[in-house]
């Protein structure tokens, strides 16, 4: 018995070195497996950090400013390196030649894709997520509602909210984001569904801004998180958005415009009718498409607006902001199977991320690129240097959309007021997009006619 105590006693005693030494050898088996997965011995990789195991460098990227993340590492390793984020290996491109064989030249070698707790919230079958034939008439489709021709109907709706919340404006200070926010969203229910308002478009507005707040939160679906009542909210706009389908299919509803309209096809096309799902996911990513990214250059429109009063006529401001503020900082594809690229090996299933702002701040295509300076837009840019709405196939193909809300916006705004920047007038903050501190706080003021 005396010895039995002896063991128990011994072995509790070295109970703290055991647990130590047990997770010093899984530590030490987790980052030799790391290594032995994402550095393959046989073959050349770009040059580049991984980070932690797992957690890679994502913190890094979304805890300081973008260009300085990026630059760093090409000042570094050069135009092509190696990274991990967002629970991913990859390969970042910061050359505009290597971006464009990425994106059009040897695109079937890399399809389009994106983290799949987002995939999830958009829906699988949005235009997004697909190549080949689907997309091909996806593109086709939505391309056909974004077209300057079929826009131009949209012009006396957009001009009225934008003059309408203009006037509310007046004399107050205003969160320039959350109110951008608003002006492209409602512009985007425009685009989705057409000028005739449904009791469901309220109800799919209300469930809209819940699925939007679990976007980019953590992926947890427990009870509590955003992104759980993202996917509650997900299933009843699922819901909701078939309920409009129906009425619109059985002509029950007048209203028959907008994306919405097109989808749904006319009575000649019923053989190759898109089914409710594929409808309803590909109005989700749409307006998903056209709500941040939008409401984040405008926002940075009137900061450099008001930088820069002298340049209030100059059209080429819009081509200006959408390159300094590079909203969209680079895009997601994925390697389908081994590629052999500007002398590296890129393993089937990395990602590959085609640097935008990299290429858009670089000094030798955009001389001072620090500086904003839309008269550098009265010389074309370089081949393959300028890319706001991204390349190829799987460009953005409602760029037409927002540069209609900007110049409308631009031109109502600086025809009828002047505006200061309350506050601080530097400094960036990032969630997930860059957009100017504390969401640019403005008071505007009405011109005095004289």
């Amino acid at each position: 018995m005396q010895s039995l105590y002896f063991f128990l006693d011994s072995s509790t005693a070295q109970a703290p070195l055991l647990i130590c030494s047990f997770f010093i050898i899984t530590l030490t088996f987790v980052v030799l497996k790391w290594s032995f997965l994402l550095h393959p011995r046989s073959k050349r990789l770009p040059p580049g950090s991984m980070g932690w195991p797992y957690i890679g460098e994502t913190l890094r990227l979304y805890s300081q400013n973008p260009n300085s993340f990026f630059s760093i590492r090409h000042k570094r390793y050069g135009d092509i390196f190696k990274s991990h984020i967002l629970g991913c290996p990859c390969v970042m491109i910061s050359s505009p030649e290597a971006a464009k064989r990425v994106l059009v030249n040897q695109s079937h070698l890399f399809k389009p894709t994106y983290p799949p707790s987002k995939e999830l919230l958009i829906g699988p079958e949005a235009i997004f997520f697909h190549q080949g034939p689907y997309h091909s008439r996806l593109k086709k489709l939505v391309l056909s509602s974004f077209l300057p021709s079929a826009l131009k109907n949209a012009v006396p709706h957009i001009e009225s909210i934008v003059i309408d919340s203009l006037r509310g404006y007046n004399n107050k200070t205003i969160n320039t984001l959350e109110e951008m926010k608003k002006y492209a969203f409602d512009v985007a229910m425009i685009s989705a569904f057409g000028n005739d308002m449904e009791i469901e478009i309220e109800e799919i507005k209300q469930l809209y801004h819940v699925l939007e707040s679990g976007y980019n939160s953590m992926p947890l679906d427990v009870p509590g998180t955003p992104f759980y009542n993202a996917m509650k909210a997900r299933k009843l706009l699922t819901g909701k958005l078939r309920n409009l389908i129906q009425k619109r299919r059985e002509g029950r509803e007048i209203g028959n415009g907008g994306l919405l309209g097109v989808l749904l096809g006319t009575e000649d096309e019923k053989e190759n009718l898109l089914t409710d799902s594929q409808i309803s996911d590909n109005i989700i990513g749409v307006i998903f498409a056209a709500h941040d990214t939008t409401a984040s250059v405008s926002t940075w429109l009137i900061k450099y607006l008001h930088d820069n009063n002298d340049i209030l006529e100059a059209v080429t401001v819009i081509q200006e902001t959408l390159r300094s503020a590079s909203i969209l900082s680079f895009t997601f594809r994925e390697a389908v199977e081994d590629v052999e690229f500007e002398g590296y090996f890129i393993p089937k299933g990395w990602k590959v991320l085609p640097l935008f702002r990299n290429i858009h701040h670089s000094a030798a295509l955009f001389p001072q690129p620090h500086i904003f300076d839309p008269l550098r837009f009265e010389v074309a840019p370089k081949a393959n240097s300028y890319m706001p709405f991204g390349k190829g196939v799987h460009s953005c193909p409602g760029n037409e959309l927002a540069k209609l809300e900007m110049l409308i916006l631009l031109h109502h705004l600086t025809t009828t007021y002047r505006w200061k920047v309350m506050g601080s007038n530097n400094g960036i903050q990032y969630g997930p997009f860059p957009v100017p501190k504390d969401g640019l706080p403005v008071a505007l003021f009405p011109i005095k006619k004289t």
